[in-house]
């Protein structure tokens, strides 16, 4: 952490000094008029490493693809895996590398609030109207992304509000029978858990090595910054502590009943699970953000699951930003506006949104009348999903998709219920530095709780030493500037 720390300083000294630089040697020609390189770098979410050459064949494509459009400008395309993606995208970003890049609310370092926060990220207000890529989405999806009224990120149009599932294994589901229309709340698992372990399931429960506190309860509270020790109560719409709530107990020691009865495996909460574990057939069940098209997890997951809502879905501050883009401050002029092209061309060319997305047409996807046949990610060099790519309403559907996905998507984002705080965006300056503190200590803390890594007879201990951990970290600081934003907004909204 206090490298990222120290990263985030350099970058926001050295872009501050570079804004009106170039990208480096290799943009030194882009001006008005010239033909423009973009540099554009995203994570790769579904292969443990990007295929360096097969992405300089797509790159190749791409480029091929918008001469014939008559577009002005290249792109060269990076791709780092998802693993590595925070330190390694943070190191571009400081070296100028890049223009145009893929983030989300929920990345840590690059991800948007840090990106504003930091002023790294190009103000696009005034070059989005009339465009394409503006006329591309509704208005409301732009106003659901502005930072202080103004606009930095470009969402890609997907499920742009947030729910959560339990995803199983179909195999699974038809081998023992289980009935997952009676699956509403984690403990309604606990029989198939007991399935799963006496099948021989090195993982009965996957969380992916990831602190769920946060997702499973926000019928509950707005995660309003995504961290679990931060929140507004839903019932109440007041500023909350959750950590010193009994649904924080009820989680972390359901999590530490399972690591007991052989359910969770403490290789979660070491982080020995990988992006690719939910590909293999060692879990059972695990967990799924709800989306219109909850078959695109089949593709993802190279075998058939099935799904239970266990939340409702929410709009709220940063459900639009999920997945996202921005460009970089230090691009130029003629470099942000290519940027601005390239995605109207994106998010409205079916074709050029396919090869994003999917690749090589012939070696990493086929076309069927209407449909992509994606090859699965263990059997291809090149493997993207919609929603980290372009907008659902142009990416071709899968096979295994309904023909009217677009439609599906535009009426599963109109029927989710509004936060309370949805619309408030709170300002970590004031307290940036108790702020990465506290989170320093979720580290230490909260994600083992919250992954089952401790025992159950200790869990008031270690709740109450992680309260005084985040306590002589600053966090009643931290509580206090976001009861005073807070109040503020709701004064002026």
């Amino acid at each position: 952490m206090k490298f990222k720390k120290f990263i985030a300083v350099l970058l926001t000294t050295a872009m501050a000094a570079g804004m009106l630089v170039g990208c480096g040697s290799k943009d030194e020609a882009s001006k008005e008029g010239d033909k423009v390189t973009i540099n554009v770098t995203r994570a790769c979410f579904n292969l443990a490493e990007p295929d360096t050459a097969q992405v300089k064949k797509v790159e190749e494509k791409i480029n091929a693809y918008l001469k014939e459009k008559g577009a002005n400008f290249d792109i060269v395309l990076t791709e780092l895996s998802s693993g590595t993606y925070t330190e390694k995208a943070n190191a571009s970003l400081l070296n100028k590398e890049i223009n145009l890049f893929w983030t989300a609310s929920w990345e840590q370092t690059v991800g948007t609030n840090e990106m504003f926060a930091n002023n790294l990220a190009y103000d696009i207000t005034n070059l989005l109207p009339g465009t394409d890529l503006y006329n591309s989405m509704d208005k409301g999806q732009w106003d659901a992304t502005k930072y202080d009224g103004k606009n930095y990120f470009v969402p890609v149009y997907k499920d742009n509000v947030e729910g959560y599932d339990l995803m199983f294994r179909k195999d699974l589901v038809d081998k023992f029978g289980w009935d997952l229309s009676k699956v509403k709340s984690l403990k309604d698992i606990e029989p198939m858990l007991e399935d799963c372990k006496n099948e021989g399931l090195k993982y009965p429960y996957l969380t992916q090595r990831t602190a769920m506190f946060f997702r499973y309860y926000i019928n509950d509270f707005d995660f309003f910054t995504q961290a679990s020790w931060l929140a507004v109560d839903r019932s109440t719409d007041s500023v909350v502590n959750p950590v010193a709530s009994s649904q924080y107990k009820e989680f972390c020691t359901l999590m530490s009943q399972w690591v007991e009865k052989g359910y969770l495996s403490l290789d979660d909460a070491q982080k020995v699970t990988t992006d690719q574990t939910t590909q293999t057939k060692d879990w059972g069940i695990s967990w799924w953000t709800d989306i219109p098209v909850n078959a695109e997890a089949n593709t993802r997951y190279n075998q058939e699951v099935e799904m239970a809502a266990v939340t409702d879905r929410w709009a709220h501050s940063t459900s639009a930003l999920g997945s996202c883009y921005a460009i970089t401050k230090n691009s130029t002029e003629a470099q942000a506006k290519a940027c601005i092209e390239f995605l109207g061309y994106l998010y409205t060319d079916s074709k050029l949104a396919d090869i994003y997305t999917f690749g090589i047409e012939g070696e990493n996807f086929t076309y069927e009348g209407n449909k992509v046949n994606q090859k699965p990610a263990t059997d291809t060099n090149y493997h993207h999903s919609m929603w980290e790519s372009a907008s659902a309403t142009v990416v071709t559907p899968l096979t295994n998709e309904p023909d009217n996905k677009a439609e599906l998507y535009k009426a599963f984002n109109g029927g989710a219920k509004t936060s309370c705080a949805a619309g408030f965006r709170f300002d970590k300056k004031p307290v940036e530095a108790e702020y990465a503190a506290c989170d320093n200590v979720f580290n230490e803390y909260g994600f083992g709780l919250e992954n089952g890594n401790v025992a159950v007879g200790d869990i008031d201990k270690t709740i109450a030493d992680y309260q005084a951990a985040l306590d002589a970290a600053g966090y009643q600081k931290v509580l206090a500037e976001f009861q005073k934003q807070y109040d503020e907004w709701k004064k002026n909204k």
